[in-house]
């Protein structure tokens, strides 16, 4: 049985004549939204309250599913492990349009002070950690369930198809376990039901709450896991020559890596990234060791150029290792592609978000370092991601907590225009 506030299913009856119109009346899906804050707003923070990690996001996806089953819409469970998808069918013959959202949390120690702050502790990769929605995938869940109620009380008149996907592990899967968008896919997602066209959205601490970036093409980079171990041969710390030490190759292939995205990279067409982000040998003062091995990330914007860093990267450790007479072993984790937008999705999508937030408030964003494996399901359909403000007006996001920081919060006023941003979107979709 569905039950609706009066005046919310007022709204979108209105809302819904106008959509079958081919137009949509701005003023009405706003007042719709409106409505639905409170309930988006106690959803967001439940889920910020009880996070849970990716391919364990269980209580996650039993609210989820509850709350899409009670619509009256086609329920699966189960899709990588803890993924929940559902259909809406409308009354009127249209294309299908998927909505994503993540619902993963991070091994992070909230620091946030929030009355509904994380309190979860696990077990991760050997250490007690806590656990916490630090990335605002509380918020993006929280959106959708708000999107998905809002065109299922309009069902009859939308012209067209909506599939909702609420998606687990998009931070990564546990080590051993596949999950995220990829699996989805591997799994049969868009057999089942293959859309026309895509959208997402993230919220981002570097941008105002209420404001909305966006990039046509490639929007957020690759990111790929490199392992090098410089191999060499154990001997005493005051007779260097007795071995062969790989410590100091280990410490010219860390700096021989920065010059290949900055002399041998053309970085006038799109940046490229290359981090160390560790470095660990030997256990004692005056003992050379075996072996030191280098763990870092790469981050591309263009297939070519990823594949042409994989090879310089490979090509740059092992000759610098052969110098000092020690072996380089490299190998490279692919990682998520780039998540690019589809121009021309973008760019008949824009007047709809504008409509929202109005053309001020509407903006193009730099490149973002960040990775998404969205760019999964962009890389089967036409897709557009966007990216949704986080920080409080009068706070500057410069300097306010970043996503992933035990600090990070959502001004809760932003979840109202998620939820129209999508809706508008999904419903000049299916009209056009």
């Amino acid at each position: 049985m569905r039950v609706f506030a009066g005046s919310l299913l007022g709204c979108l009856v209105l809302v819904s004549t106008a959509a079958s119109a081919g137009e949509i009346d701005q003023a009405r899906l706003h007042a719709a939204a409106v409505a639905l804050e409170p309930k988006v707003i106690a959803w967001r923070r439940d889920i910020h309250q009880h996070p849970e990690l990716g391919n364990r996001e269980f209580r996650t996806a039993a609210l989820v599913a509850s709350h899409l089953e009670s619509l009256g819409l086609e329920v699966r469970t189960g899709i990588a492990h803890t993924g929940v998808v559902a259909l809406l069918e409308g009354g009127r013959p249209g294309p299908l349009v998927a909505l994503r959202a993540d619902m993963d949390a991070l091994p992070v120690t909230e620091q946030t002070g929030l009355p509904f702050a994380s309190r979860v502790t696990t077990e991760y990769e050997g250490q007690r950690t806590g656990v916490m929605h630090a990335c605002g995938h509380d918020a993006h869940t929280a959106i959708l369930m708000g999107v998905a109620e809002l065109l299922a009380a309009q069902r009859d008149t939308l012209p067209g198809s909506v599939l909702f996907i609420f998606q687990p592990a998009e931070e990564g899967a546990p080590e051993g376990e596949e999950g995220g968008a990829e699996l989805m896919l591997k799994e049969g997602l868009f057999e089942w039901r293959r859309p026309a066209a895509v959208f997402g959205l993230h919220v981002f601490s570097t941008l105002t709450a209420g404001h909305i970036g966006y990039r046509s093409g490639p929007a957020m980079a690759a990111s790929d896991r490199f392992e090098i171990r410089v191999a060499g041969r154990q001997t005493h710390g005051s007779r260097p020559w007795g071995g062969i030490d790989p410590v100091v190759p280990a410490a010219q292939v860390v700096l021989g890596l920065q010059t290949v995205a900055s002399r041998q990279v053309d970085i006038s067409r799109v940046p490229a990234v290359i981090s160390v982000g560790s470095i660990h040998g030997g256990i004692r003062n005056n003992i050379i060791p075996d072996d030191v091995t280098l763990v870092g990330t790469i981050r591309t914007f263009d297939e070519a150029i990823r594949d042409d860093i994989h090879a310089r990267v490979e090509t740059t450790a092992r000759h610098i290792a052969e110098a000092s007479g020690a072996r380089a072993h490299v190998h490279i984790h692919r990682g998520y592609p780039v998540t690019a937008n589809d121009p021309a999705l973008v760019a008949a999508t824009l007047p709809s978000l504008a409509r929202v937030v109005g053309e001020e408030r509407l903006y193009e964003v730099p490149l973002v370092t960040g990775a998404e494996d969205f760019s999964y399901f962009a890389n089967e359909v036409p897709g557009f991601y966007f990216f949704l403000g986080a920080t409080p007006e009068g706070v500057d996001p410069a300097t306010a907590p970043s996503n992933h920081s035990p600090h990070f919060d959502v001004d809760e006023s932003t979840l109202r225009v998620g939820v129209e941003a999508l809706a508008t979107v999904a419903l000049d979709y299916l009209g056009r």
